[in-house]
C-alpha cells in the first residue's frame, strides 16, 4: 500500500476504535473482527473477504508504533490531499497540503523533489517526518500485520487400563464438539503423562496454524502388577517351608503364561527374583519382571501342626534375628 493512500483511509474508523486506543485493546478488537470476517468463516462471500483485507490493513499500520505515528502525522495534515507531478496543475494536489510550508513559493510556482542524496531533495525536507524517505516508496511502510494467529490448544483427559498403557494401542475419543478422533497410546505410557496431538486443537481465527490437543492419561491400577519404570513388579507369596528348603514356583506374567522360578533354600522375605525381558516393551528398551518374595504365614494351625512347629523351634539356634536392627537403631 502506498502511504499517500493514508489520506483517504480512516483506520481507526475501520476497526471501530478511538484514536487513543491502547495496544491491548487494539489487538483484542482486531482478533474479534478477524474471526468474524475471515474467509474461512464466510466461504464465497466477497464482501466479507474485502472487509477482512480492510481490517488487516488497518491493524498492520496501527499495531506498529512507528507506522502509527507516521499515519497520525499524515492524517493531521488534511483529508483528501494527493500528490501531483510537478507542473501538472491538478487541483487539490501536493501544494494544497504543503503550500504554506515554503516561503519561496510564488504564484503558480512548483517545487520538484528528487529521491537520492541531492541537496534540497525529498529526503532533506521530509526525512525526519517519514523516516528517511520511506514515504511513498514501493513498500509504503507496509510491513504486514505480524502474521496469522495460532489456534488455541485444547486440553483433554482419558482413562485407560493397565494393559493398554503397558502394551500401547490406538483408541478413539470424542472431542468437545462431538467429533471423534483417534489417539495412538504409546507402549509404556505412565499415569499422568501428557500426549500432544499437533494440529488437532482449535482452528486459527485468521488462517494460521491450528492449536494442539493436550491429552492427559490416567492409568487404572492392576490387581497384581505395578510399574517400576520399564519393569513390572509382582509380589509372590512363598510358604515358610518353600523359602527354607527351596522350591520351584510359578510366577504370573502380564498377558502371558506363568513362568517357573527357582527359590533357593533359605530365601528371606523381600528378596527379588528377576525374569529378564518380561517387563514393558518400548522403542527405547524392554524391562524385566521383578518377583518379590513374600513369606506366607498360615493363619490357623492344627494342634498337631502346632506341636510339630514348637518342637522345630526348640531345635533352632537361640538367637534374636532383630538384634542387629536394634543395635543400628541405637546408633
Amino acid at each position: 500500500m502506498a502511504s499517500q493512500d493514508w489520506f483517504d483511509k480512516d483506520f481507526y474508523k475501520v476497526l471501530g476504535v478511538s484514536k487513543d486506543v491502547s495496544e491491548a485493546e487494539l489487538k483484542k478488537t482486531y482478533r474479534k473482527l478477524a474471526r468474524k470476517y475471515h474467509p474461512d468463516s464466510n466461504p464465497g462471500d466477497p464482501a466479507a473477504e474485502a472487509k477482512f483485507k480492510e481490517i488487516s490493513e488497518a491493524h498492520s499500520v496501527l499495531s506498529d508504533p512507528e507506522q502509527r505515528k507516521e499515519y497520525d502525522q499524515v492524517r493531521a495534515m488534511g483529508s483528501g490531499a494527493r500528490f501531483t507531478a510537478p507542473g501538472s496543475g491538478g487541483q487539490g494536489g501536493f501544494d494544497d497540503v504543503f503550500g504554506g510550508m515554503f516561503s519561496g513559493a510564488q504564484g503558480g510556482q512548483r517545487y520538484t523533489f528528487q529521491q537520492g542524496g541531492g541537496q534540497g531533495g525529498f529526503d532533506d525536507v521530509f526525512g525526519g517526518l517519514f523516516g528517511n524517505g520511506r514515504f511513498g516508496s514501493a513498500s509504503g511502510g507496509y510491513r504486514g500485520y505480524g502474521g496469522p494467529t495460532r489456534g488455541n490448544d485444547v486440553t483433554a483427559h482419558t482413562t485407560i487400563d493397565f494393559v493398554t498403557a503397558t502394551k500401547g494401542e490406538t483408541i478413539s475419543l470424542q472431542a468437545g464438539d462431538g467429533k471423534p478422533f483417534k489417539v495412538k497410546i504409546p507402549a509404556g505410557v505412565a499415569d499422568g503423562q501428557k500426549i500432544k496431538l499437533r494440529g488437532k486443537g482449535q482452528p486459527s481465527p485468521d488462517g494460521g496454524e491450528p492449536g494442539d490437543i493436550v491429552l492427559t492419561v490416567t492409568v487404572r491400577k492392576h490387581p497384581v502388577f505395578e510399574r517400576d519404570g520399564l519393569n513390572l513388579r509382582v509380589t509372590v507369596p512363598v510358604t515358610f517351608v518353600e523359602a527354607a528348603l527351596g522350591a520351584t514356583i510359578e510366577v504370573p506374567t502380564l498377558g502371558g503364561e506363568p513362568v517357573k522360578l527357582r527359590v533357593a533354600p533359605g530365601t528371606p522375605g523381600g528378596r527379588v527374583l528377576r525374569v529378564k525381558g518380561r517387563g514393558v516393551q518400548t522403542a527405547k528398551g524392554t524391562g524385566d519382571l521383578l518377583a518379590v518374595v513374600q513369606i506366607a504365614v498360615p493363619s490357623h494351625l492344627s494342634s498337631e501342626a502346632k506341636e510339630a512347629l514348637e518342637a522345630f523351634a526348640e531345635k533352632l539356634p537361640d538367637e534374636n534375628p532383630r538384634e542387629d536392627l536394634l543395635a543400628k537403631a541405637r546408633g
